[in-house]
């Protein structure tokens, strides 16, 4: 029985705390955001994984890209802006608390973002998973010249997530509203930390797709982070060379995981 809560209460703080921890219910009223718009907008200049983004202006029309980058839209109150999402393919819905407003964003495509689909909505400015981007997606540069800023979200430490969180606090003037958000993210994943620190890690496996073998996630991954954060232990924690990889069921099984998180 103590096995099969310990192995309930990862899997809450996997959901909860996966993709740029989405996790707190507490959201700014609706008119919050546009209310702080009002004064003289100080340029902002920062700087994304070695990418300089500077803003001029206060974004109006937001793409979030990625169901994670919708979430936090929601939880900080500012999904009046939000004019399209994508990605949903990879959710399996939003968290109860954030149902009702994350069902108010358009959905602009439901798997990856197109270029058309993007250049011809109207936003200025995306947050969005860092794979919408680069050779085999949207080119940035040529979003920059349509007018379309953009912010990525490629946190692979929690730091590297708060960073991320912080700015967005910084570009849309709630930045007490943002400070807040990681300080209830930080003292839930410590209590989980000490509820945790003296049990014996659980062996997980991460289960993306299957078909030859188990699409999974190696040691450098954001989500082997959460896992050790919940007191598990990424069965393939060992393969640092490759975020995600193909592993066979041999190998699965010769590694024996105590819990499959899908």
């Amino acid at each position: 029985m103590k096995k099969k809560k310990f192995m309930f209460c990862l899997l809450f703080v996997i959901l909860a705390l996966i993709l740029v921890l989405s996790g707190c219910s507490n959201t700014v009223p609706e008119n919050q955001a546009d209310n702080e718009n009002t004064g003289d907008y100080e340029k902002l200049t920062f700087d994304n994984y070695g990418r300089e983004v500077v803003i001029e202006a206060m974004p109006q029309k937001i793409l979030t890209l990625g169901p994670n980058c919708s979430e936090l839209f929601v939880a900080l109150g500012l999904v009046d802006k939000v004019v399209g999402n994508s990605l949903d393919n990879h959710s399996r819905g939003p968290l109860p608390e954030y149902a009702e407003d994350y069902a108010k964003i358009p959905e602009l495509n439901y798997a990856s973002a197109t270029r058309e689909a993007v250049i011809s909505s109207g936003a200025d400015f995306i947050y969005g998973i860092d794979w919408e981007f680069g050779s085999e997606g949207l080119e940035i540069e040529e979003l920059k010249e349509y007018g379309i800023n953009v912010y990525m979200n490629k946190a692979a430490t929690l730091e590297e997530a708060y960073q991320e969180i912080t700015d967005i606090g910084k570009i849309f003037q709630i930045e007490d509203k943002a400070a807040a958000f990681i300080a209830d993210q930080k003292e839930r994943i410590a209590a989980m930390g000490k509820k945790v620190a003296d049990q014996e890690p659980l062996k997980v496996l991460v289960y993306d797709f299957g078909g030859d073998g188990v699409y999974t996630c190696g040691g450098t991954n954001f989500e082997t982070l959460l896992i050790e954060k919940a007191g598990g232990r990424n069965i393939f924690a060992d393969i640092t060379n490759k975020q995600w990889f193909m592993a066979s069921y041999e190998e699965v099984l010769k590694r024996d995981p105590d819990v499959i998180v899908v």
